[in-house]
């Protein structure tokens, strides 16, 4: 699948607009929820993130952008062993990134020997350089081919791009784990919200999953990059892990129940975007016909322009482009 720079801005960009132009439509529910009220144990909160731990030495960070402030935007954590610190994702700015490494240090006593970025959208992978800091070393950073090609093709400042020079690629036919001593991580390349995703899973599926943007919580899914069969099927695999904790992309923590109600909603885009297609029905009609069911409880109130990017995926799809 290749891709010009131009659709690489607008996909970079698409993430943090789509989060900015979500906040005044989000319920009073679903904004108590992004907020923080009932979360885990809050160990640090910032006005553009907070950060629950979800278990021992391990913290998800919760980013909060509604109100504008972009620092990370995107979710992401901070894994802790004995013997290493791993975080999850490079942020949309280097100031998060060196927010959530301080952050690292503090909660582990360590600055994070490797980052793991699940995709390559500008809001999980802008802010590498803020990993490096005078007198720490500097961590290793993971990515798929993939995302180190789009990134390293991608307009823009090429001194924030260089530390993807020495990206550790993951491999796309299985697993890379990451030992810490005390735990084992394993980086599982996936596909589906783009043809780069990577999740994050702990001591064989039992910890915490960071599922980048191939889970979405209390928001609806951005199917900018999206392959719809692909996210269908990744999605469920996620949701078989027996894991108690899972940290979507955006918006917050998810459990067992909260991943059943998001498979739900993306096969009722499904249903709703084949029975626009049998009928001859073009994207911008589906994604008007479209409304979230009512029984999977309370989501957003959007704007149609993210149905309609939804419903265009799986036209695109259904008509058997090629990605």
């Amino acid at each position: 699948m290749s891709i010009s720079r131009r659709q690489f801005v607008a996909a970079s960009a698409g993430c943090a607009s789509y989060l900015a132009a979500a906040g005044p439509f989000l319920s009073a529910s679903a904004l108590r929820r992004w907020s923080g009220i009932g979360a885990r144990r809050v160990v640090a909160q910032t006005p553009w993130a907070r950060i629950e731990e979800v278990g021992e030495g391990m913290y998800a960070i919760i980013s909060t952008p509604l109100d504008g402030d972009f620092t990370t935007v995107c979710n992401g954590g901070i894994i802790g062993g004995s013997s290493g610190t791993v975080v999850v994702e490079a942020f949309n700015t280097p100031e998060g990134a060196a927010w959530a490494a301080g952050q690292a240090r503090a909660l582990t006593e360590r600055w994070p020997d490797q980052v793991v970025v699940s995709h390559y959208h500008g809001d999980h992978s802008a802010g590498p350089a803020g990993f490096a800091a005078e007198g720490e070393g500097v961590p290793r950073l993971r990515a798929t081919a993939a995302t180190r090609e789009l990134v390293e093709g991608s307009p823009g400042d090429e001194a924030a791009k260089a530390p993807w020079a020495d990206v550790v690629v993951v491999p796309e036919d299985g697993p890379v784990e990451i030992d810490l001593g005390s735990r084992v991580v394993e980086v599982v390349p996936r596909r589906g919200h783009t043809a780069s995703d990577l999740s994050v899973e702990v001591d064989g599926g039992e910890g915490p999953v960071w599922c980048g943007d191939l889970v979405w919580n209390a928001m609806f899914p951005n199917y900018m990059d999206a392959v719809p069969s692909r996210l269908s099927r990744t999605v469920r695999a996620l949701q078989a892990i027996p894991a108690g904790v899972f940290v979507p992309g955006h918006g917050p923590l998810a459990d067992a129940q909260a991943m059943s109600r998001y498979v739900a909603l993306i096969d009722s885009v499904e249903e709703t975007a084949r029975y626009a297609w049998q009928r001859g029905m073009t994207a911008d009609e589906a994604a008007e016909s479209y409304e979230v069911p009512a029984e999977l409880g309370d989501w957003m109130s959007f704007n149609p322009n993210f149905h309609l990017r939804a419903m265009q995926a799986w036209m695109d799809e259904l008509a058997g482009a090629e990605y």
